[in-house]
């Protein structure tokens, strides 16, 4: 009996044994860090704001004649193309009177040709051919207004956009002028923006303007049509941009974008930022660790300028801004240490608990 006991205590510490050599324990440590890139400064920020599409303006339509509505060929919603029929009028009483008008124009045409004639054998007077020839072109002139009115009974697009309102119907009289139809002008949309005073007081600085909305890919590029220099009751500017080119087909009247503007740095600061805590002193060296492909950490030397805008340490010399510097955990490396890049916590999930 106690030889078999003796043997199972032999095993259980040569297992013991086993286990403790392979444990993790006695595997090298490798030091955690986060990294950083350098951020190249002299050169332009972007800034992103929440705007809303917005039509140049609205256009009422009537016909230039007074009359009774005949047709109307469009509905609210519709969309229209520039020089599309959108309505007509009864043209009846206006044709009646261009006829008319042509059929005295005609008869004086020939009597002034008579007279013409005649004015060439020195029958007649010049004072009477010249009183012949001002009345034919008098009535020119009249038979050329009723063709205008005949003409003014259809009413067209004149430009591209939808059909916001429509104010009659068929069978009622309008007079010249007035606004039978609304049009929403989407040839001419803008985007409208409201920027806060700190971005104001960089206005001059501004370089570039573009939007970006859900479902178009891409950029649009715009420009400034306006900002007034006055702040609402939320002490923010007023911001109206107008796009450079064609606005695409998607975008309608009350949509939201991403208003993208592009600000200079004019303070003649070259170099590249970084955070306080990448930089440590070897010596009296300011120095960097550089996070190579291999994983390893490599000391390199900097030369600081003064700290940016946003208290950040401005490096001039010693960086290309293509390497990954170590942001934390500067103190703990050595020369040539491997060290284990720590990723960054999610916004959303904070702590890690989903």
């Amino acid at each position: 009996m106690k030889t078999a006991v003796k043997s199972v205590g032999l095993a259980l510490v040569a297992a013991l044994t086993c286990g403790c050599a392979g444990s993790p324990s006695n595997e090298p440590y490798v030091q955690r860090v986060s990294l950083t890139r350098p951020e190249l400064l002299g050169g332009e920020t972007i800034r992103t704001f929440s705007g809303v599409v917005r039509a140049a303006h609205e256009v009422n339509l009537g016909f230039k004649t007074a009359g009774q509505i005949a047709r109307i060929h469009v509905e609210e919603g519709d969309y229209v193309r520039r020089g599309e029929l959108l309505a007509e009028l009864d043209d009846a009483d206006y044709r009646l009177a261009v006829e008319a008008l042509q059929i005295q124009y005609d008869q004086l045409k020939d009597e002034v040709e008579r007279t013409k004639q005649l004015f060439e054998q020195k029958s007649v007077s010049a004072n009477d051919f010249e009183k012949a020839s001002a009345g034919l072109r008098q009535l020119g002139v009249q038979l050329q207004a009723n063709r205008n009115k005949l003409n003014y009974t259809k009413l067209y697009a004149p430009t591209d956009g939808y059909i916001q309102k429509v104010n009659f119907s068929p069978a009622e009289m309008v007079d010249a002028g007035t606004a039978l139809f609304l049009l929403l002008d989407v040839s001419r949309m803008e985007v409208e923006v409201d920027i806060p005073p700190v971005e104001y007081r960089r206005r001059d600085r501004f370089t570039h303007f573009a939007c970006r909305a859900a479902g178009i890919d891409g950029e649009m590029p715009m420009r400034l049509s306006g900002m007034p220099p006055r702040a609402d009751g939320n002490q923010l500017y007023h911001v109206t941009l107008a796009f450079a080119g064609q606005p695409d087909r998607r975008l309608t009247a009350g949509m939201n974008v991403e208003v993208l503007i592009g600000v200079a740095d004019t303070t003649g600061r070259q170099g590249y930022a970084l955070p306080f805590g990448s930089i440590f002193l070897e010596g009296e060296t300011p120095s960097v660790w550089v996070f190579g492909a291999d994983s390893t950490v490599r000391r390199r030397a900097v030369v600081l300028g003064n700290t940016d805008a946003e208290g950040r340490a401005v490096v001039v010399g010693g960086l290309d801004g293509g390497e990954w510097v170590v942001r934390a955990g500067v103190s703990a490396l050595e020369e040539g240490e491997k060290a284990r890049v720590v990723a960054e916590p999610s916004q959303t999930n904070v702590g890690g608990l989903l």
